[in-house]
């Protein structure tokens, strides 16, 4: 991060930030964990931070809170798919991370596949089942192992990995409690990373581990069995590339301020973007703040840095 140039360098200049966490996705839980150690770590930058637990009236609570910008860590639907940026632009509230297009796209895995196949970024082959009918396809297409997921869902939540046609109905089936829109799409065996993106850098990878089918709920917040690896092992050079690709599929999703990219390196090392995330985990668990550390940035600085992501740059 030898290129960062602070914005702010007074807390006062921030004025009163409201942090918006908790809300009534199915990652509420997750949420409110990320909410509460942001707020810490921003009162610890002496920031005039006050923790909002997003309602139905988040508008009023808002209005009455005389706020004057919005740390976002809202995870899931209403958060990060660009309702709540809508709604902050018509207050005229600045915000960190994505604007309202990055945060849809970001959303729905889906679209998000579908920009970068149009800009000529690998993504492993899926298949869009809207119906029974569909399941033939999957199997005709992508084969086995295949990976089944809600389009509009963080946290692994409503995914499961089919090893045999016949398990396909059920897993589709569990997937549809969650969303109108389910995605096949093809397992990659190989190892999992991620880059976290912080301003227009990509920080150091991590190599994720876990001793689950897959990178799921469990692994990510409640197990102490997953591994994760930072350095990542991988050659220098390579890593840069694989930088530079997350980079460039997080931009080309629309998404900016801060992230994650998430991707496949096959048994080949051909990397395989899988999804990105606009608005990342805050937690103990949590893999942005793994990366910047090792990127020599410690968890209240993190803070104070993407929150400078609301500042308006000329």
């Amino acid at each position: 991060m030898n290129d960062y140039k602070q914005v702010i360098s007074d807390p006062k200049e921030f004025g009163k930030v409201a942090v918006l966490y908790g809300g009534l996705s199915a990652e509420r839980e997750v949420s409110l964990k990320s909410g509460a150690a942001v707020l810490a770590g921003l009162k610890a930058k002496q920031v005039d931070a006050h923790g909002v637990d997003v309602g139905e009236d988040i508008v009023e609570q808002l209005k009455r809170g005389g706020y004057d910008r919005v740390f976002l860590i809202l995870h899931g639907r209403g958060g990060e798919d660009g309702v709540i940026q809508g709604v902050l632009e018509s207050m005229g509230l600045p915000y960190t991370g994505s604007g309202v297009q990055g945060s849809a796209l970001g959303m729905d895995k889906l679209r998000t596949k579908q920009c970068w196949l149009g800009a000529g970024l690998p993504t492993p082959d899926f298949v869009v089942i809207d119906s029974e009918d569909d399941l033939q396809r999957v199997h005709e297409r992508v084969g086995y192992p295949v990976i089944i997921k809600p389009v509009h869902e963080g946290s692994s939540i409503g995914m499961s990995k089919v090893d045999r046609q016949q398990d396909l109905k059920s897993a589709w089936e569990a997937a549809a409690e969650y969303d109108q829109e389910i995605i096949a799409e093809k397992w990659i065996t190989g190892a999992e990373y991620t880059a976290s993106i912080l301003g227009s850098q990509a920080l150091p990878l991590i190599r994720l581990e876990t001793p689950n089918v897959f990178y799921d709920y469990e692994a990510k917040y409640l197990a102490d069995t997953t591994s994760y690896f930072c350095p990542c092992g991988l050659p220098a050079e390579l890593e840069r590339s694989l930088q530079a690709l997350a980079l460039k599929a997080f931009r080309v999703a629309g998404a900016s301020g801060w992230g994650r990219v998430d991707f496949m390196l096959d048994e080949e090392k051909n990397p395989w973007l899988i999804e990105i995330n606009t608005a990342p985990g805050m937690t103990d668990h949590s893999l942005v703040p793994m990366a910047a550390k090792q990127a020599g940035i410690e968890f209240d600085e993190l803070v104070w840095r993407i929150l400078e992501t609301s500042i308006k740059q000329t």
